[in-house]
């Protein structure tokens, strides 16, 4: 097992979403937490999480569990995620589990227990990340490995909470300067000309430094607006920027 400080390292030196996703999950599960699941929107209102198709959402969890947590909306009545909406730092499972709460979980709350205690999703904690403004949040769950009880886990949180927190701190400020695609796919040419845009460049001028037409140009924006879900190419710009898809280093993304 490496180090607190070399773990640190290799997470700041990760190139892809990808490496920096595998390297955190490993480490997590050393810690008996094997099933994550993390999210993160630009996109918040005060009544929705934003398009899930613009989510940063990356799981260990199974595809059987993510079919019913997500593509059926569950997600959307859990109560750590309504905790994780409404809070910073880290909360064990055990909130959720206290009696005079499961007095007053709605109908579709206690589908949600009913569902993660069917999957032995019982036990572990949320770790709801400081946003950085209204419209952004981003949370963790670390779900312990199935037979491991709730008090087991605090044991463990008890001796490396700390550095657990900071661990996946350091992975979610670093996940934000990594390019990541998701549902959202831009092609290379397509990224160039927004790119271009984003320097002030007008039509006639990005074909000529293209060397394209500037019919072709336009194409490639409209391509790119309908990839990125936005009507305007200054909407495509602004949402390429957000999950830096632009001005990338020999990037296939």
């Amino acid at each position: 097992m490496s180090s607190f400080v070399e773990h640190l390292d290799q997470l700041t030196n990760a190139q892809t979403v990808e490496e920096l996703w595998d390297l955190h999950t490993r480490k997590m599960a050393t810690y008996g937490f094997d099933r994550l699941m993390y999210g993160f929107t630009r996109y918040r209102t005060s009544s929705s999480l934003g398009d899930p198709q613009d989510w940063v959402l990356l799981s260990t969890q199974s595809p059987e569990y993510m079919k019913v947590f997500f593509d059926e909306g569950l997600y959307y009545h859990a109560p750590m995620l309504k905790w994780a909406l409404a809070n910073d730092g880290a909360c064990s499972w055990r909130w959720m589990m206290n009696m005079s709460r499961i007095d007053n979980l709605t109908p579709s709350e206690m589908r949600v227990m009913e569902f993660n205690k069917s999957m032995d999703v019982t036990a572990g904690y949320t770790v709801s990340f400081r946003s950085i403004s209204e419209r952004t949040k981003a949370a963790i769950a670390l779900t312990a490995k199935a037979g491991i009880t709730q008090d087991a886990v605090e044991q463990t949180w008890a001796k490396h909470g700390d550095e657990i927190i900071v661990m996946n701190n350091v992975m979610h400020l670093k996940l934000l300067t990594l390019p990541y695609s998701g549902e959202r796919h831009l092609t290379k040419r397509q990224r160039e000309v927004l790119q271009w845009v984003g320097d002030g460049k007008t039509t006639q001028d990005i074909a000529l430094l293209l060397g394209l037409t500037a019919a072709t140009v336009e194409k490639h924006l409209r391509l790119a607006r309908e990839a990125l879900d936005v009507e305007t190419t200054a909407q495509a710009v602004l949402k390429a920027a957000f999950y830096n898809q632009m001005f990338i280093v020999d990037a296939e993304i």
